[in-house]
């Protein structure tokens, strides 16, 4: 389980320290505990194992490949995926083009716990003006959640 913040920095050449935690993480995927896909969303930089973002791309590829959804979703967000891979020392190279669609911008990141599946890289700045303006609508997602079933 990806759980937890962890306040970080991206060194001059673009590599990011992946938190002990998230790596022990990783091991449950064994051979390709290493192996990892980074791609922007609309706030930050999605950080997910190999194995997991296989998955996805399964579940968009049973789609109609003309639906117009699929198409725009391949186009705007399945295109920015790139491979990335934790090195030795526990990092991870973000490349100069993914940290500018991300809105890296500064060398100070928040990496944030999404559960099982991923994690975000944010922008330290960014993450803290979200949960600023968005932090009160904690209430109405516990409604939800608990009309799942949580």
């Amino acid at each position: 389980m990806f759980r937890g913040r962890y306040q970080h920095t991206i060194d001059p050449k673009g590599r990011l320290s992946v938190p002990a935690k998230f790596r022990d993480a990783l091991a449950q995927y064994g051979d390709h505990a290493d192996q990892l896909i980074v791609v922007p969303n609309e706030h930050a930089l999605e950080v997910h194992p190999l194995e997991e973002w296989q998955r996805i791309e399964e579940k968009l590829n049973s789609q109609p490949t003309f639906a117009p959804d699929v198409r725009q979703l391949s186009r705007l967000y399945m295109s920015r995926a790139k491979e990335a891979a934790v090195d030795g020392a526990g990092r991870i190279l973000l490349p100069p083009d993914t940290r500018k669609q991300a809105g890296l911008d500064s060398r100070d990141v928040t990496l944030v716990g999404g559960g099982r599946k991923m994690f975000e890289v944010w922008d330290r700045a960014r993450f803290e003006e979200y949960e600023r303006t968005q932090g009160d609508s904690l209430p109405t997602l516990f409604e939800k959640l608990s009309a799942y079933g949580v």
